[in-house]
């Protein structure tokens, strides 16, 4: 079988890819190679799944139409999986147009793509930004998300939506994955990279909220496993009132369920790195949320599996790969 991966250099992508090469699946991953973070280590990615059979590169944005046009037109997908996207809550502040370009032009793109040439299954990355400051926790895919607070929230909730049109007019299988502050080896633009590289560098770290901020960290390996079920899962088609017909699409949550918080986390960081991190303590930055935690009781209802790497052993294992691969 075949699977469309986009982001395919990006750090999810290329832990998924790397998980359906070694099932015996081949894989075609497109990526535009972002400057967002450093390049290098996406064409180290590249690098890497390059040199496993079944695995095939094309060079393309998303906001190409034309491009994921002639895509969609001379390749055929059993599964396609969308990891490209403009990440990040702060940068959304500064540089607007990456995220309606990528997130919401680029997505339309690639349901046009599928809408022509039909996969079994659509499974696509949102994130937990979608529930914005949701005073309930745990939060669940049945909360309300009708106030993001940031630009890259709204365009991921716009995906939401816009997935569950295409779904219920085209009757394509799409589902959609909250992911929650993913972290392991090969990530780069994450706070954790930011606090091991400054800490190991004797460099101080801001923390904003003065620390007090907790997060469903979640290893990237329950991630990939998460989201490799889900893909052979297809979305039951159900009806939400009488005059809707039924639609087959799913959202589920895909977090660890155990929120920590930051000043814990960065305690978890010093003990690995045997050194004391130089805290700059800053107030909350616009657009971020003081908490996310994920109820997964449907995902495990559904698949059988939830997320539970510990955060010290996660984070062992993505200080390990830091120190190898920048050769601290």
């Amino acid at each position: 079988m075949r699977v469309l991966v986009t982001g395919v250099a990006g750090f999810i992508g290329y832990h998924l890819a790397n998980r359906l090469l070694a099932d015996g699946l081949e894989v075609y991953g497109i990526d535009n190679l972002s400057d967002y973070y450093d390049v290098n280590l996406k064409q180290a990615r590249l690098a890497q799944l390059n040199a496993l059979p079944g695995f095939s590169f094309e060079f393309l944005d998303l906001s190409d139409r034309q491009g994921m046009t002639q895509l969609f037109q001379s390749q055929q997908f059993d599964y396609v999986v969308n990891l490209a996207a403009q990440a990040g809550v702060r940068y959304s502040l500064i540089n607007p147009h990456a995220y309606v370009d990528s997130n919401i032009t680029g997505f339309v793109n690639l349901l046009e793509g599928c809408r022509q040439t039909p996969p079994k299954h659509l499974v696509f990355a949102s994130s937990s930004s979608v529930y914005g400051v949701n005073p309930k926790v745990p939060f669940a895919t049945t909360d309300n998300v009708d106030h993001p607070i940031s630009l890259y929230a709204a365009s991921k909730k716009a995906n939401e939506l816009i997935a569950h049109t295409y779904s219920h007019l085209y009757r394509l299988p799409i589902t959609g994955l909250r992911f929650f502050t993913v972290y392991g080896p090969w990530a780069a633009d994450m706070a954790y990279f930011k606090f091991v590289k400054a800490i190991e560098a004797g460099k101080p770290i801001d923390v904003y909220n003065f620390g007090k901020m907790k997060r469903d960290f979640t290893y990237v390996d329950d991630v990939i496993e998460g989201v490799v079920r889900v893909l052979y899962h297809l979305p039951q088609t159900e009806a939400l009132g009488d005059a809707i017909a039924p639609v087959p699409y799913k959202l589920y949550n895909i977090g660890n369920h155990q929120p920590v918080e930051l000043l814990q986390f960065i305690e978890i960081i010093e003990q690995l790195l045997g050194k004391s991190a130089q805290k700059n303590f800053l107030p909350m930055q616009p657009g971020d949320v003081p908490m996310t935690y994920a109820d997964v009781d449907d995902l495990m209802q559904d698949v059988g599996f939830k997320p539970d790497t510990p955060i010290e052993e996660g984070m062992n294992r993505f200080v390990a790969w830091y120190q190898d691969y920048y050769g601290s």
